[in-house]
């Protein structure tokens, strides 16, 4: 095994006080600290903890969002190459919507680097959370809001739908003010082949400084949708339209009775 290490972590999505003690132990233990964050307040925190710290190269002017991401994954390694202990701090969970991430473990296991992940608290655990969403009753599906249209998923509209970035679908690069409207017309016209026009779905934002703010939970019907105020943030929540059926003859296999 190479001597130098790397550990990721995540903020969590509100400020500071979604950090977890493991996450902050390297934080602070590291001999280099690399970070990827949301604010310029969690970053002079970081600095705080840890004087080695230093904002990852964050490129948003390339045409491809990948591009970017192998930069990340350079500059992350290059610092494990010189056998340092390092820790890579990501917003939220960083192991969603983090490429660079997933892309630096993998890179380092290749290299013969000792590499692991720390969970963190995701954009999805506050949506949970702040919309009174438990995913245990009636399921829960959630997709990369241009896969879930490239790819045609399939999925079950008597579960929650979760459907991500919603703002830059069709979009490789990076966010574009007024450029999310085309994707969202063809998202909405998508979903109304499965749902009513009117069927009410949310777009949500977690509340970043909470209490100071709070989330934004935006009510809106399907036919409305390209009409939303949307940020590179944006996740759109679809309620279930219904309960599912039930198999009677499964229930009887399984001792149930005839529960309705």
């Amino acid at each position: 095994m190479q001597t130098g290490s790397l550990t990721v972590v995540g903020t969590g999505i509100q400020l500071v006080g979604q950090l977890t003690l493991a996450a902050q132990a390297h934080i602070v233990q590291a001999d280099k600290l690399l970070f990827a964050v949301a604010d310029p307040v969690t970053a002079k925190w970081l600095r705080s903890l840890n004087p080695t710290a230093e904002a990852i190269p964050y490129n948003t002017d390339r045409t491809r969002r990948k591009e970017t991401y192998r930069e990340m994954v350079d500059r992350i390694l290059s610092e494990v190459r010189q056998g340092l202990n390092v820790c890579a701090v990501f917003y939220g969970h960083p192991g969603v919507f983090a490429d660079p991430a997933h892309g630096a473990i993998r890179q380092a296991h290749q290299e013969g680097f000792r590499a692991q992940m720390l969970p963190g608290i995701s954009a999805e655990d506050c949506l949970f959370a702040d919309i009174g969403l438990d995913p245990g009753v009636n399921g829960c599906q959630s997709f990369e809001a241009t896969d879930f249209l490239i790819r045609r998923r399939k999925f079950d509209r008597t579960s929650a739908l979760i459907l991500w970035q919603i703002a830059t679908i069709g979009n490789l690069g990076f966010y574009q003010e007024g450029g999310h409207i085309h994707g969202l017309t063809v998202l909405a016209e998508v979903l109304q082949t499965h749902y009513s026009p009117e069927w009410q779905a949310i777009v949500y934002e977690a509340a970043v400084y909470y209490p100071v703010c709070e989330p934004v939970i935006q009510r809106v019907p399907l036919s409305k949708l390209p009409e939303a105020k949307v940020t590179p943030v944006s996740t759109l929540y679809v309620p279930p339209f219904g309960p599912a059926p039930l198999d009677r003859e499964m229930m009887a296999r399984l001792g149930l009775g005839a529960r309705g």
